[in-house]
């Protein structure tokens, strides 16, 4: 049985906190299609409670998460009719399945970043 998962955290920078509460999907990637794998929110740490991905289940190929930062955002009292940042897509592969994957999201109205975490 494959050990590697896929997990996330994601930071609020303009509050400087964890983001609480944000929903966060999943898709595997084929070709054209995207299937949706599984739906998750954040806690209190800005993580998920489990691995997005437990351990055993990780197959190589191209996921995409797909993190609710406008609903996020308005849940936070951002109040602008039009956000700049709405949905944030996320597309990346997975080529080891017995690696941890990491993938963390660093977020404000108007800017994010993500890298490969550990």
């Amino acid at each position: 049985m494959a050990k590697g998962f896929l997990t996330t955290h994601v930071l609020d920078t303009a509050k400087g906190c964890p983001a609480k509460g944000l929903t966060i999907r999943l898709y595997g990637i084929m070709g054209s299609e995207r299937k949706m794998i599984r739906t998750m929110i954040t806690n209190a740490d800005g993580r998920t409670d489990t691995p997005i991905l437990p351990q055993g289940q990780c197959e190589p190929g191209t996921y995409e998460l797909v993190f609710a930062a406008g609903d996020y955002l308005r849940a936070q009292g951002f109040a602008e009719d039009i956000l700049f940042l709405d949905e944030v897509p996320v597309r990346f592969g997975l080529a080891d399945p017995e690696q941890h994957y990491h993938v963390p999201l660093l977020l404000s109205p108007y800017g994010y970043s993500t890298y490969r975490g550990s």
